[in-house]
């Protein structure tokens, strides 16, 4: 029984972390991303999110109201993100100045080749 308990407890922290993230990441996207994209507001997703976790906070795994915050958090991240994202929404772009770029880049900017 005991390692049941254990199990539970950790799909809760993950969970509470999945919806911290995702909560944070809907915070730092610009507003006009996600317009721009068709997927509601940002303050829309900022309470869908916000709730989610404190939901996940208080409540056991195994109740109603956990699952229907995770399948929130879930639907933000896999598709309200990406479409933002490609809005260039803020945020991300962990790898380049900016987070474009082409696969041509280089450090000192893009490689033309030999001309």
């Amino acid at each position: 029984m005991q390692g049941f308990a254990n199990l539970m407890w950790l799909l809760s922290m993950a969970l509470i972390v999945f919806s911290g993230f995702a909560f944070i990441d809907a915070a730092t996207r610009r507003e006009d991303a996600y317009r721009a994209a068709d997927k509601k507001t940002k303050p829309f997703w900022l309470i869908i999110l916000g709730l989610a976790f404190v939901v996940n906070l208080l409540f056991p795994i195994l109740s109603f109201l956990p699952i229907i915050g995770l399948v929130a958090t879930i639907v933000y991240m896999v598709d309200v993100r990406p479409a933002v994202r490609q809005m260039g929404g803020g945020g991300g772009g962990w790898g380049r100045k900016g987070g474009g770029g082409s696969s041509s880049d280089g450090p000192y900017g893009p490689y033309n080749g030999r001309r």
